[in-house]
């Protein structure tokens, strides 16, 4: 199988489908240099990780999918928040790969990001269901699981999931080796469900680098915590240690989590994630978001000031690619208020 984690872990027997064009480039940040203040800032760009959709669940999904199939399953189940990029690489890469899919959307403020997500759900052919606060979520996901259902919950940050992460730093330890990119001391990226934050950190332990990895927090504390994100590392770490006598890790993962940029709360705009957002846009040109992307970019900006000499990468997982929404296409009745609420960016 055509991936680094199968070479590093030849016993490896998991689930395991392409999807991923890879690897995705390294590039440095010179587009922005000038603003973050530092030329020793690089971009994985697994924006770019398919031609379908871009982003940090095109790795996960290499394995879930291929689970899903093996269980005969018909349907695919996800739940997300308005915006929810795993929502939308749902459905746009399960109809790619014959499943049909449900989503359930809760509340989160209302951005023209989100507008554009709930269209390219009903273009591209998804069940949209709008649970609006969380318990209702929740129980208008469980309500609609059917037979040959398989459910891909918020941030599908499962231990197989995670495995699509792990793979990922042996894929930059290969540029490195291979003097694409120098070795990052730090590598930047949102955090939420924490499922890239641990398979990178994991990753990185593996190949032996002192990197530091740094999830910048999208969401309340409550939800990610260090104790929650320790949890996840060590539970993708067991996975691996059960299913390969060849995972041993040189060293001890470093990580931690980045909580300046949070403001509010979980989609809620502040300054900074604005002007990382327009950022985002001079440097890969497309439109940025404030609720991950944004935030990431503003936590980047300071790191690159604060380690000026230090090597420092962000691992940028908005998708570039991104279908057309044909005009005309109409939300479900029950979100329609979204087209009568004033954005907040």
């Amino acid at each position: 199988m055509d991936r680094p984690i199968f070479d590093a872990l030849p016993d490896l027997r998991v689930p395991w489908m392409p999807i991923a064009q890879v690897p995705t480039p390294v590039e440095p940040c010179t587009a922005i240099a000038d603003w973050l203040g530092s030329d020793r800032v690089w971009m994985k760009r697994d924006d770019l990780v398919s031609r379908v959709y871009g982003g940090n669940k095109v790795r996960r999904y290499e394995f879930l999918f291929a689970d899903a199939k093996a269980r005969g399953a018909r349907r695919l189940v996800t739940v997300g928040a308005l915006a929810s990029t795993q929502a939308m690489a749902t459905a746009l890469l399960g109809r790619e790969h014959g499943f049909a899919v449900r989503v359930v959307l809760f509340d989160q403020p209302v951005t023209h990001f989100a507008r554009d997500a709930v269209r390219t759900l009903v273009g591209a052919g998804a069940e949209v269901v709008y649970g609006g606060g969380i318990p209702m979520t929740a129980f208008r996901t469980w309500r609609g699981i059917e037979r040959g259902d398989y459910v891909i919950f918020p941030g599908a940050a499962s231990p197989l999931a995670n495995l699509g992460y792990v793979d990922a730093m042996l894929e930059l330890g290969e540029q490195v080796r291979r003097g694409k990119t120098p070795r990052p001391d730090i590598i930047v990226t949102p955090t939420g469900s924490s499922g890239t934050l641990a398979g990178l950190a994991l990753g990185a332990a593996f190949l032996g680098w002192p990197t530091e990895i740094v999830g910048v927090r999208i969401t309340s504390p409550v939800v990610c915590n260090r104790l929650y994100v320790a949890g996840v590392v060590a539970r993708t770490r067991r996975f691996l240690a059960r299913r390969s006598r060849h995972w041993k890790l040189v060293r001890e993962p470093r990580w931690r989590i980045d909580g300046s940029q949070l403001g509010p709360g979980y989609g809620e705009p502040t300054d900074a994630a604005r002007e990382g957002a327009r950022q985002v846009e001079r440097l890969t040109g497309v439109s940025g978001e404030i609720t991950y992307s944004g935030k990431a970019m503003a936590a980047l900006r300071t790191i690159a000031r604060r380690h000026r000499d230090a090597s420092v990468l962000l691992w940028n997982t908005l998708s570039t690619p991104r279908p057309a929404i044909v005009p005309g296409t109409q939300i479900p009745r029950e979100l329609a208020w979204m087209d009568e609420t004033e954005p907040v960016a």
